[in-house]
Order: structure tokens, then C-alpha cells, then sequence
């Protein structure tokens, strides 16, 4: 399933604002799929039949700013305090019986968010690639993923990062994939001009860049930060160059009922770039039973 128009689109009102949202299944149990930087709805097009196969009315918004959804203007509208309202407004919109959070990269910072604010009741919570915000506030502080998050600070610039984003039809869209990707041929070009497409869409990349701008100007960490009662799956692509995996260590220490799976020689994109083992981990997990484990190395 490589082509977008196998997805099902909706447009749901939810927190003031029409987001654009793939669909997929039906039933009173909903899983609701956050995407990443500088994905869409799109980069769940392999989980979200398993999921449906599984019972679930699956939900893949486009982020504010993404795709179809609504774009607001500002920096401040891209701050964490709306995002997760975003998510709070997309469970009342559907009405749920019972809700599961899947997200990856930035989809995964407002969903830690969210489920640690324990704005809506979460059965389940599953993250990608995405550390535990304490975790992360502490670590970026030192070299090694400082080193790493140097784009953070080079997209705080005004126009410049969006010029050189956009030039050559979003050349670096298409290479922060391609140049990133263990298994590059999960990114056909086919692939490739969804997320092209995109950020090509008047105002787009100044809205997906405005999460980084107003996570350092708004940023607001609960103070103390709460243990997390949620059971908790995190899946970890081990070739990550945007985030350590060190980064995933001690988050057993913050979340009470945490399952924590490695997959070796795969990327950032993990459920994109290993779809079957992300796949086999989440549907096992989802149904009680051990998920399985993958040849790892040692920190």
C-alpha cells in the first residue's frame, strides 16, 4: 500500500479547527496515529489495515498545518498547549468507547504530552522514536545530542530555513528520507512526492516549522513531571541519527508498565522503513502476548 489515494480521507472538526484525516476500520475502539516532521497521515499507510484488521477504527490526522488541515498563522499556535488540545478535541470528535495513542518523532512529543497531562482516558500508549520529554530535556543539554539537534537551532532562522526547504521542489524533504533510510528503497519517488507535495503547499513549511520555533520559545514542562500509569510500548529504530538511542534508557524509571523493543539496522522512519517489524511488535502487544525481540547491539 504505497499509493495515498488507498487512503480513505475525512474532514473532522475538532478544537476550532477541520483536520484532514485518513480513516481506516470501524468499531468503538479508536487508534489514533500521529505523524512526524516532515511526514503526513501517509507515513501510516502500513499499520493502519493491520489495526482496522485487528477491531479499530484507525485515525491519522494531518497535524495542524499539514496537508489539508487547517494552518493557522503564527508561531504561537504551533505551541505545545494547542497541539495537545488538537488531540483532546480529534478522541471527542470520534466518540470513542476506548482510545490508543501511536506516534512517531513530533506526533510522539505531543502524545507523551498529552497522555502525561492525562487529558482523555488512554487505554494504551505507543511511541516511535521519540523520547520520554524528560529524558530528552536532559540530554539535549549535553553534546552528544546536541551535536544532533543541530537543526532545532538552524530552524528558529526566519525564511531561510523555508527557502532552502522548499528549493528544487523540497529537494531536502526527499533526502532527509532518502539520506536517513537504512532500506532506501521503502522511499520510492512515488513515496517521496506525497511528503514533496506537501511541504510544497503554500505556507506549509513555515506551519511544520513553526513547531520547532514555539517548542523553544513556549516550551512548559510539568514541574514535577508525573509517573505515567499508562501501559506503554516504545519501538526504537537503532540507526536513528536524530535521536540517540542512549535516549531511550531509564524511561522503565518514568513509566510504570513499559515494553521497550530495539530494531536493529533500521532508521528514523521506523514504521515506515520496517513496516512488517513494526507491525509484528504492535499487533502482538495490542493482543496480550509477548512482542517479538530482534537482534539488538549493546549500547
Amino acid at each position: 500500500m504505497s499509493d495515498s489515494r488507498l487512503l480513505a480521507y475525512e474532514m473532522i472538526d475538532a478544537n476550532g479547527l477541520t483536520f484532514e484525516v485518513a480513516t481506516c476500520g470501524t468499531g468503538e475502539r479508536l487508534a489514533l496515529c500521529l505523524h512526524g516532521f516532515p511526514e503526513t497521515a501517509f507515513s501510516w499507510r502500513h499499520q493502519m489495515p493491520m489495526l482496522a484488521a485487528l477491531g479499530y477504527r484507525v485515525w491519522a490526522p494531518n497535524l495542524r498545518g499539514y496537508g489539508n488541515s487547517s494552518r493557522p498563522p503564527g508561531i504561537k499556535n504551533y505551541a505545545m498547549q494547542h497541539l495537545r488540545a488538537d488531540i483532546a478535541g480529534l478522541i471527542d470528535a470520534a466518540r470513542a468507547d476506548e482510545v490508543i495513542l501511536i506516534a512517531h518523532d513530533w506526533g510522539g512529543a505531543i502524545a507523551w504530552d498529552f497522555a502525561l497531562r492525562q487529558l482523555r482516558p488512554l487505554s494504551r500508549l505507543v511511541i516511535l522514536n521519540m523520547p520520554h520529554p524528560v529524558i530528552f530535556a536532559r540530554a539535549v543539554r549535553r553534546w552528544p545530542q546536541l551535536r544532533r539537534s543541530w537543526y532545532i537551532l538552524f530552524f528558529q532562522l526566519p525564511w531561510l530555513p523555508e527557502w532552502l526547504l522548499s528549493r528544487n521542489n523540497a529537494r531536502w524533504i526527499a533526502r532527509a528520507f532518502r539520506d536517513m533510510a537504512q532500506d532506501k528503497s521503502r522511499f520510492s519517488e512515488e513515496v517521496l512526492a506525497e511528503f514533496r507535495d506537501n511541504a510544497a503547499q503554500p505556507g506549509a513549511l513555515t506551519a511544520m516549522l513553526n513547531y520547532y520555533r514555539a517548542a523553544l520559545r513556549y516550551a512548559e514542562l510539568p514541574d514535577p513531571m508525573p509517573h505515567l500509569d499508562t501501559p506503554t510500548l516504545m519501538i526504537w529504530g537503532e540507526e536513528d541519527r536524530a535521536l540517540g538511542k542512549e535516549l531511550t534508557l531509564g524511561t522503565e524509571a518514568l513509566v510504570t508498565e513499559f515494553t521497550l523493543r530495539y530494531l536493529p539496522r533500521v532508521s528514523h522512519w521506523v514504521q515506515q522503513e520496517a513496516p512488517d517489524q513494526v507491525n509484528a511488535i504492535l499487533a502482538a502487544w495490542l493482543c496480550g502476548e509477548a512482542p517479538p525481540i530482534y537482534e539488538t547491539a549493546d549500547l
